[in-house]
């Protein structure tokens, strides 16, 4: 028997279409909530869900491109390809760039979670979201979309905080993000095992040793919240486990929606910020 589509719906775990009636995923084993506000909620959830690596591309390019835009006239127009189309750092600073200066000087704590949405100039931005854009449908799919976007959020945040408490004055970037979805791969296929686990195990190796690289001969790296990013993937990979493993609940559903609220917000906060602080 066909299901019309206005009783089907996405699972916001799996994304997988299931009956708008059911309590529970038949695909990840997921609890689905009743109720009609309930269920629409869960539509527009589950758009987003599929969607999530494409989004979180596009609201990190709208924030680049913001950032640029509130100091034309200080924007790095240098030929050296690394500080290429640069913003000014009062632009990043006021959208909510992190570190030991906006922490410890200014009580901004809130940038934990902004400074994974701002970058340093085109290149920056290109191999991050290039990097998410091969890692992110991966992690998606083995983890659903609940457990992915907690483990991009709270990576980031783990990853900054560590370089804060070590001192790093000034810091950007979502690469502690997407550490945090190498460091689930690495416990994916580590935990998974057999031939595909090893394989993705190896491929996920692979991308720590080449950061590791990376980081080493590129100046201006901030290594610690690379580090902190990995480790705290790792960690969120075990506590939370992956959809072959661990069935999805209400507790990873409650993460998700905190992470997308408290990322909501700050990004706002951010953009109001910025707009008080240039028309001032």
């Amino acid at each position: 028997m066909t299901r019309s589509k206005k009783t089907a719906i996405l699972c916001p775990s799996c994304r997988r279409l299931i009956s708008a009636d059911e309590g529970i995923c038949p695909h990840c084993g997921a609890s689905i909530p009743s109720g009609i506000l309930t269920q629409r909620f869960l539509e527009g959830y589950s758009k987003l869900a599929v969607n999530a690596v494409r989004i979180i591309i596009y609201v990190n390019a709208a924030f680049y491109i913001f950032s640029l835009i509130l100091n034309p006239a200080r924007t790095g127009l240098s030929f050296n390809p690394l500080t290429f189309l640069s913003p000014a750092d009062s632009s990043l600073f006021v959208l909510g760039a992190t570190g030991a200066l906006p922490i410890a000087g200014y009580h901004r704590w809130w940038t934990l979670v902004s400074a994974s949405y701002l970058h340093g100039g085109i290149l920056h931005i290109f191999f991050n979201m290039a990097a998410l854009s091969q890692l992110g449908p991966f992690v998606l799919n083995e983890y659903g979309f609940n457990r992915f976007f907690t483990i991009y959020t709270l990576s980031g945040i783990a990853g900054f905080f560590l370089s804060y408490l070590v001192g790093i004055p000034f810091t950007i970037g979502a690469s502690a993000c997407i550490c945090g979805l190498i460091g689930a791969i690495l416990y994916y296929g580590k935990s998974r095992g057999g031939h595909y686990g090893q394989a993705i195990y190896q491929q996920a190796t692979g991308w720590v040793i080449g950061l590791v690289i990376f980081g080493l001969l590129l100046p201006g790296i901030n290594n610690w919240a690379h580090g902190g990013g990995l480790a705290t993937g790792i960690l969120l990979g075990y506590l939370l486990g992956y959809i072959e493993k661990t069935r999805g609940s209400h507790v990873h559903l409650t993460l998700a929606i905190l992470c997308l609220a408290s990322t909501a917000a700050v990004l706002l906060w951010a953009i109001l910020q910025a707009v008080f602080h240039a028309v001032l």
